[in-house]
């Protein structure tokens, strides 16, 4: 298993944080589970993307750690997730996480998609 161990590269707001932390202990899911969030080809802008909670870091994983927080990637994904923050919001205009991406260059209407 190879491990990079990065100070920077993918964030986590406040918000999307406690949020996260509620959902793994509604889940009874341990301190050892992390977020997973990578890229995979889909929605009406090309890319999109996805988000798990795993225990497990695979090799060629990209291991970063924000706000407490550890947060991991595949080395494909890295090259669209760079500098992009997980966010979370829980206003009338939507609810749910989200991505702030500066790599995108055009994402769709509902946010689910995008493309660089």
């Amino acid at each position: 298993m190879v491990e990079a161990n990065v100070m920077s590269g993918i964030y986590i707001s406040e918000k999307a944080k406690e949020r996260v932390t509620q959902l793994l202990s509604e889940e009874g899911r341990g301190a050892d589970y992390f977020v997973r969030v990578s890229v995979v080809s889909g929605g009406c802008s090309g890319l999109t993307y996805k988000m798990d909670f795993d225990n497990e870091v695979k090799q060629g994983d990209q291991v970063f750690e924000d706000k407490g927080m550890k947060l991991v990637t595949d080395r494909k994904s890295i090259l669209y997730l760079f500098n992009t923050t997980l966010d979370f919001s829980d206003g009338l205009a939507g609810k749910g996480f989200y991505f702030n991406n500066p790599n995108a260059n055009r994402t769709c209407a509902c946010g689910e998609s995008f493309s660089v």
